[in-house]
């Protein structure tokens, strides 16, 4: 098979020790103005599986994000928030990383190169065909990934990927690939910058449109967040006084009663 690493390859830059660091800024800088053009490019692939996973939640399944290190982490963030945003279940969108949560903070050393852990990983949530399954590796070729997305294959669950490297075994793998080219990165190998803020910006997208796809967002408003600190409280006040028509001391004491923007909104005539 005719792989190139484009994620391994030289930088653009050389010495890079001897750049001041507005220099070091602006290169940086000049390196990711180039990602959103190169996740344009994937848009009709982040519409393929952004289609499959719409419509596996509405059918009652679930999204799984499994990767490792930086991929890993990525995947954990994108799931963890959207409880808070859109107020689903933590058990909808769930995130899984290579040597269990400890890795969210440190490496765990040989993790990503088990071929069994990732399968095993899933099951533990009582994997099914009702879910999708997304990898996440910039590489496209971590084990502990593409062999989790192997056994979801073989027993009908929908798989999915988000790498940056072009035909990679991962991509391969995949019934619905997301490739990513993002080039070399500006350190030699550090696929965290270039690689992660692509990864970043479609796991984004995937969540994002799939919950407004299933009703979580009226007009371009978080209906459903929940209100866990002041600042989206102010921020649920300020969206009922806008919709209502009504004064910021109404709209808290509804939304002390009711609990939520969509719960006040829904029984406002009934006030």
């Amino acid at each position: 098979m005719n792989f190139t690493k484009t994620t391994e390859q030289d930088s653009n830059y050389n010495n890079l020790e001897q750049m001041s660091v507005s220099e070091l800024l602006t290169n940086i800088n000049n390196e990711d103005k180039t990602v959103p053009l190169a996740v344009e490019k994937s848009l009709p692939q982040i519409e393929r599986l952004t289609e499959q996973i719409v419509l596996k939640l509405k059918e009652g399944g679930r999204l799984f994000y499994i990767g490792a290190g930086t991929s890993g982490r990525l995947g954990i963030v994108d799931a963890s928030e959207c409880p808070p945003t859109f107020g689903v279940p933590h058990e909808l969108v769930v995130g899984l990383i290579a040597g269990g949560d400890i890795a969210i903070r440190k490496a765990v050393e040989f993790a990503e190169d088990s071929k069994e852990q990732g399968w095993t990983d899933l099951q533990e949530h009582k994997i099914s065909n009702k879910d999708v399954v997304v990898g996440i590796a910039a590489s496209g070729t971590t084990p502990y990934v593409i062999s989790a997305l192997e056994k979801c294959n073989k027993n009908g669950i929908i798989t999915g990927c988000i790498t940056c490297n072009q035909g990679s075994p991962l991509a391969l793998t995949a019934q619905f690939p997301i490739e990513v080219i993002v080039g070399p990165e500006f350190v030699t190998g550090s696929s965290r910058m270039k690689a992660g803020t692509a990864q970043k910006l479609v796991l984004n997208m995937l969540t994002t449109a799939t919950m407004i796809q299933l009703g979580k967002v009226k007009g371009n408003k978080m209906v459903d967040m929940q209100l866990s600190n002041n600042k989206l409280v102010d921020r649920g006040e300020k969206m009922l006084v806008s919709e209502l028509n009504i004064d910021q001391k109404k709209a808290s004491e509804l939304l002390k009663k009711h609990g939520s923007v969509r719960a006040v909104i829904k029984n406002f005539k009934h006030e």
